[in-house]
């Protein structure tokens, strides 16, 4: 076997490829947007550059045929609550169903990383934001959501034999969007429908700049100094909205107020992936085309939770099940969307999975892992901290 680092374009194409030569025949496999997958390693689209740096290997066997794949990176802003050692990844990880060739790229990846001063790492997950690309799918392995890794259900025994342990789980929640809501969800809903002080909005495309406000003060309450989280900026939240104006179905964004004042909300959007599995990685103009063509004649009836929070001091109110209940007067009746699923929420934040708990009859749809690994044997391993909030 021969590790080769990817240090030409020709390889970096060649990178892409190994993910689709090792997994085009498992079931679920959908590829991924090329593109999107090149930005990740390029620093003028990628801010991760700007304090971090990453190498990447193919690995062949005997014959020249690609049998894996590995990223490692350091990223100075990746850390985690409770983080007592510097903490590198690895990333679009692929390998045969072969220890000695998980471990080869493992290796070299380990060695990348202890000789820039990490002593442990986590993977497979994202060189940047944690919405793409995070995690290992160790259960529900049917089509992934787009910007989710999908690998065999084998990946996971070769990194636990390796050495690798749970860091934490992530959860996804799915439910049928088409079954009555459950009477404990409508009574919480009826509470807070009986005060006038409480509306609910569906979004609306001509007023994005007003929603995207309304997103921005949700979110700030909500996430901004939990987990690590910073305050999102109103360019970024107008630039957000003006990115999803495309994909946007108003009938799956929703916003509850307070006497007027934004207390929370529930961005969905219909799943990409749904699309983007007829294009083959390619997004050009014919696929572009294709696209508009695909929604209009109603190909994807699913669709996907991106965003759901609730401002702290409205939480514990009810305001999730009133949020809930009121699009559910309108996604039920239109009878076009046939599934609902979650983007991933850490087992760590208990509060937020009871949340999604109580939406009506979710079940798990999926799980991924994020795993690390102690360089120091002897080590104490401890995963991710409890949140609190």
């Amino acid at each position: 076997m021969e590790l080769i680092e990817v240090t030409s374009p020709a390889l970096a194409k060649e990178f892409i490829q190994v993910n689709i030569e090792l997994n085009r025949g498992v079931p679920g496999y959908i590829r991924p947007i090329d593109k999107e997958i090149e930005e990740v390693f390029d620093p003028e689209h990628n801010k991760a550059f700007r304090q971090g740096e990453l190498a990447r290997w193919i690995l062949k066997d005997d014959d020249g045929r690609n049998i894996g794949r590995i990223a490692a990176f350091v990223n100075k802003k990746y850390k985690n609550k409770g983080d007592d050692v510097p903490v590198g990844g690895i990333g679009f990880f692929d390998s045969i169903n072969k220890q000695e060739a998980a471990d080869m790229l493992l290796d070299v990846a380990k060695h990348w990383l202890g000789q820039r001063g990490m002593e442990a790492m986590d993977g497979p997950i994202n060189f940047g934001e944690r919405d793409k690309w995070w995690g290992l799918l160790v259960e529900g392995f049917h089509e992934p959501l787009y910007g989710m890794n999908f690998n065999p259900p084998y990946y996971k025994e070769l990194l636990e034999n390796y050495g690798f342990k749970p860091f934490f789980h992530q959860l996804c929640f799915g439910l049928d969007p088409m079954k009555p809501l459950n009477p404990k969800l409508l009574a919480r809903h009826a509470a807070i429908a009986a005060d006038p002080a409480y509306s609910a909005r569906m979004i609306e495309k001509k007023n994005l700049e007003k929603y995207a406000d309304d997103f921005l003060e949700v979110y700030n309450a909500a996430f901004a100094g939990h987990g690590g989280s910073k305050s999102m900026r109103r360019e970024m939240a107008q630039g957000l909205f003006k990115k999803m104006k495309p994909l946007i179905d108003e009938r799956v964004i929703w916003f509850a107020y307070h006497n007027d004042k934004p207390a929370a909300m529930f961005v969905n959007i219909p799943e990409l992936n749904q699309y983007y599995k007829h294009f083959n990685g390619k997004f050009g103009l014919l696929q572009k085309l294709q696209f508009l063509w695909l929604r209009s004649r109603g190909a994807c009836r699913h669709f996907t939770g991106i965003v759901f929070a609730v401002a702290p001091e409205f939480q514990g109110k009810g305001l999730d099940a009133y949020i809930v209940g009121e699009s559910a007067k309108v996604i039920q009746p239109a009878k076009f969307y046939q599934h609902y699923e979650m983007q991933w929420i850490g087992d760590f934040n208990p509060k937020m999975v009871n949340v999604a708990k109580t939406l009506g009859d979710t079940f798990v749809s999926r799980k991924l892992t994020t795993y690390r690994y102690l360089f120091d044997r002897t080590k104490e391993f401890k995963r991710h901290p409890m949140v609190s909030a």
